[in-house]
């Protein structure tokens, strides 16, 4: 009604100068691309120090699950006001929370003086509650909610006001430690650092457990999510989630939503403590609101819109115009006689077309605050969406904050803009009704349980530095396995394979392939053709090793695999065919030709009696004679890992390197012959089995095992032996048992946490030793950058779900000169054994083929002796005047009738020239002499001979 009695030129100003807060839907859905661009930004590494979104982690890696229980005290700092809580925590059944709380102030002088000021002042706050609560004397453990940003406890930067000297890129935790020491009255155990985001989320996902997001709409704007681990690259680890803070309060400080800003936003943030920063948190929260609306009103004024054109000395005051202003005159239920009291009691002589203006102005604002807030969350809710693969999400988000509770229409405007841009995710908002002070105890309250299995497992969590020096070891233990002296006494034992190739593709035929590397023994026919291209066709059947087998002799373990190979043939109807045979046999042996495997020791459970220093082919083909119903060629005998490389070679010729990682670990490489000094020979590359699983035995690694790896080793079949197999192969069990866990409901994250230090540290033991090989890969070729395949193998690298990713991500980091393709080996080894024989195959025929085509040339014994006497014959008769015109050998006479005795002068023949000899024989004088053809000399022609 009012509306028509505004002039329709002042309309058309007033409308002008709201139009940029009206937000159009491709405007929104800008706004929400970009922040969705900023957020993956930030979670790269390269983007430390430089992404505008920071997004922080907070080592916060799960929400409660229920069983969290004890007394906390929880401190929540983030605004004019600091809060004390102790919060009480039960579980089970008659789950439930109880609080007992008390705000203090923090007055301004205190937030803009020093640091040791403002945590004095919070320390006195906190022994006033103890004395309060009569509990001055516990030492409880303490969650302190900091709503700033923190990187790692280390603040960042104030926001909201603060401007305390001295903390800006101080640990906070170390700042309230030293306090606290100061008054030394009482002490707290410092659990956990939260901000006020996390804090929210924690406390609804107490209540609910799908709540993953959580939301501060009040003074500040923030929002924080729980992130797939795999997507943080400023985090070690793959494996779960952890929640990240965003900080998305800076967003647009690059300048990305600058034509979206006002010339009232620009204003607003040039009379700010904090120019040119968090700039999307001063267009959507609290603090803000007021003063943007108090600008565009001087505005308005100054146009004549407004107040009669009169500014008053009250408008003229910076933060006059508080959001709790713009809240009441928002409300629906407000009369304009009432937003009239409202601005008279600000010191603003209104009219009711003045209230309508300004009612207009603060519902355009605010709108705006919550359409743009709207948007940012749709990104963080798609990118949930699309982490989880879904075609549809329901997912809920815990809030926070006066602006969200406390604004009449700011909740509805942000769901309904989150529902417009999100339409595949189906959001819920959870009110947090206890602050986030509850959640910060939550937090403390998950941490401490975890506490007692962090300190047992500290010694797994192995540091880069260390890392690096466990990779140089390892690199010093291959220089020794490959030396002639010190070999013997070397841990790993570098076993040359007599493998000098991978496959060129040019491999055809028939094989058997025998895998025996564990309790199953499989057997393949390996058919290598080709046609258009080079195929390969497997045929395979599984046998069961019985353990009374691999513990028992020898001969009954080769009999058995022979009785398997036969039943094999049979089926496959090849008995009376003698086919190429490679044998893969998974234990370390020592070969002097690739048809011969001298077991060195049993590993992997397997101890059969009689095998160890004997050749595996030779018991293999006497088990076979032994039978007598079909024959084999056994041309090769490879262990698993030059098998698994074989098989990845016939796919990628750049893969030399073969990596097991399953019931147990290895690695094989092709080293260049001229530093394997165990085999003659300096040319070409032959592949070395590292048989790295006994690196440790020599009490190299001392240092970095661990009490459980010692009980482990000391309950296996081989003590003392495979050490840094036993700290790869996960001994989860043994640890859950010593740290009193059971895998059951209420242990679930306990079982997961342990996992994951464990697997963390095998994938780091692993990319270590794999980094030494690569580096020696690189100093071989003479390159500046290594580029090559590792072919892997191994139920632990294909079935974990992280354990791959880790590796990989872990190899980079400690080797980043080299480009690496990690190609899985899905046919296993069994292939690479029919393909070391199918090399084998074609180097013999190619050697057949040779040696056909010389055959001519080699002479026997014999021959050469019949040889011996022809020419003695021939030379007799080339001396005799009878036979010599018609003999072949001339033996022409040189009347040279000795050799220098170097006694004096050669006299007796005609000489042309001057030729002078000192009695030792030294040439004083050379010329070149003539000597022309005479009678009684056989000489051709002239000739020049210096003396």
């Amino acid at each position: 009604y009012f509306a028509i009695h505004l002039l329709a030129a002042q309309r058309r100003r007033l409308d002008a100068a709201l139009a940029p807060f009206l937000l159009a839907p491709d405007t929104l859905r800008e706004v929400r691309d970009k922040m969705r661009a900023e957020l993956e930004y930030g979670l790269k590494r390269e983007a430390q120090g430089k992404a505008t979104v920071k997004m922080l982690p907070t080592y916060v890696c799960g929400t409660p699950d229920g069983t969290e229980k004890g007394k906390f005290l929880a401190l929540d700092l983030g605004g004019t006001n600091f809060r004390v809580l102790l919060v009480k925590i039960k579980s089970g059944r008659k789950r439930s929370v109880q609080m007992y709380n008390k705000i203090f102030a923090i007055p301004l002088e205190i937030m803009q003086g020093t640091g040791e000021e403002l945590f004095d002042h919070i320390v006195q706050c906190i022994a006033e509650f103890l004395e309060y609560m009569g509990i001055k004397g516990a030492c409880l453990p303490l969650g302190f909610t900091f709503s700033f940003p923190c990187r790692q406890g280390t603040l960042v930067g104030w926001t909201k006001g603060f401007k305390a000297t001295d903390c800006e890129g101080e640990d906070v935790v170390d700042m309230l430690r030293e306090a606290i020491r100061r008054r030394n009255e009482f002490d707290l155990d410092i659990v956990a650092v939260v901000n006020d985001t996390v804090g929210t989320m924690m406390t609804c996902g107490y209540e609910d457990p799908n709540c993953e997001i959580g939301l501060i709409a009040g003074t500040g704007s923030n929002v924080c999510y729980m992130e797939d681990m795999k997507n943080i690259e400023i985090v070690e680890g793959n494996e779960g989630k952890m929640c990240i803070n965003t900080e998305w309060g800076a967003f647009g400080d690059n300048g990305c939503i600058d034509h979206i800003r006002t010339k009232y936003d620009r204003e607003v943030d040039e009379g700010s403590l904090n120019p040119g920063k968090q700039r999307y948190e001063k267009m959507t929260s609290g603090m803000y609101l007021g003063e943007i609306v108090r600008q565009i009103l001087i505005d308005l004024t100054k146009q004549g819109l407004l107040f009669r054109g009169h500014i008053s000395e009250s408008l003229r005051k910076r933060g006059i115009f508080e959001t709790k202003f713009l809240s009441q005159i928002e409300s629906d239920r407000l009369a304009l006689l009432q937003v009239r009291r409202i601005l008279q009691q600000l010191g603003l002589d209104s009219t009711c077309e003045d209230s309508i203006i300004v009612k207009e102005v603060c519902g355009v604002v605010s709108r705006r605050a919550a359409r743009l807030c709207g948007a940012g969350l749709a990104a963080i809710v798609e990118k949930k969406r699309e982490n989880r693969g879904v075609e549809h999400l329901q997912i809920t988000v815990g809030v926070d904050g006066t602006l969200y509770k406390l604004h009449p229409h700011f909740s509805t405007v942000l769901r309904e803009t989150v529902k417009e841009l999100a339409p595949q995710c189906d959001v819920t908002f959870l009110l947090s009704e206890d602050g986030s002070g509850k959640g910060a105890a939550l937090i403390t309250a998950v941490a401490k349980r975890l506490h007692n299995i962090d300190k047992y497992l500290y010694a797994m969590r192995l540091s880069d530095e260390t890392l690096l020096d466990v990779m140089a070891r390892f690199r010093r233990e291959m220089k020794n396995g490959l030396s002639r002296d010190f070999n013997p006494t070397a841990a790993v034992k570098m076993l040359p394979t007599f493998v000098r190739s991978i496959p060129d593709g040019s491999e055809k035929g028939d094989f058997i392939a025998l895998d025996l590397g564990g309790s199953y023994f499989r057997i393949l026919r390996v058919k290598v053709s080709h046609e258009k291209k080079q195929t390969v066709q497997m045929e395979s059947e599984i046998y069961n090793t019985p353990e009374d087998i691999m513990h028992g002799s020898g001969t009954r373990l080769f009999d058995h695999v022979a009785e398997c190979l036969g039943d094999f043939m049979e089926k496959q109807q090849i008995k009376d065919k003698k086919l190429p045979v490679g044998f893969t046999f998974s234990f370390p042996c020592r070969q002097t030709k690739l048809d011969e495997g001298i077991l060195i020791t049993w590993t992997k459970r397997f101890k059969a009696s009689g095998v160890e220093g004997a050749d595996v082919v030779k018991l293999l083909n006497k088990a076979i004679k032994k039978r007598g119903d079909y024959d084999a060629d056994i041309m090769a005998v490879v262990n698993d890992t030059v098998g698994t490389m074989m098989t990845c070679g016939f796919d990628d010729q750049r893969c030399e390197v073969g990596l097991i990682i399953g019931t147990g670990t290895n690695a094989c490489y092709m080293e260049e012959m001229r530093h394997i000094d165990l085999v003659e020979g300096d040319e070409g590359r032959m592949c070395i089995n590292t048989e790295w699983g006994a690196f440790g035995d020599d009490g190299s690694l001392e240092d970095i095992r661990t009490e459980f790896d010692r009980e482990i080793d000391r309950g296996s079949l081989n003590p003392g032996k495979q050490l840094f197999e036993k700290m790869v192969i996960l001994g989860l069990h043994k640890i859950l048992t010593r740290l009193g866990v059971e895998p059951s409901h209420e242990d679930c994250i306990a079982v997961q946490h342990v996992c994951t230090i464990v697997s963390f540290r095998s994938a780091n033991l692993v990319a270590s030793t794999l980094g030494a090989i690569l580096n020696q890969l690189r100093d071989n070729k003479g390159v500046g950058r290594l580029r090559t395949t590792v072919g892997v193998d191994g139920s632990l690298y294909k079935m974990h779900p992280q354990y791959a990713r880790r590796l990989h991500k872990t190899t980079r980091r400690l080797v980043p000169d080299s480009e690496v393709r990690f190609l899985l080996s899905e046919s296993g080894s069994g292939k690479g054994a029919a393909m070391v024989t199918a090399v084998a195959y074609r180097l013999a025929e190619q050697h057949r083929l040779i040696d056909e085509t010389l055959a001519e040339f080699k002479l026997t014994h014999e021959q050469l002796l019949q040889v011996k006497k022809r020419m003695r014959a021939e030379m007799e008769a080339g001396l005799k005047k009878k036979t010599h015109d018609t003999a072949k050998v001339k033996m022409l006479p040189t009347f040279v009738r000795s050799t220098p005795d170097g006694t004096g002068s050669a006299t007796g023949f005609p000489v042309w020239g001057l030729v002078r000899l000192s009695r030792s024989g030294a040439t004083s004088c050379a010329k070149e002499i003539s000597l022309l053809p005479c009678a009684g000399c056989w000489l051709p022609g002239p000739s020049k001979v210096t003396a």
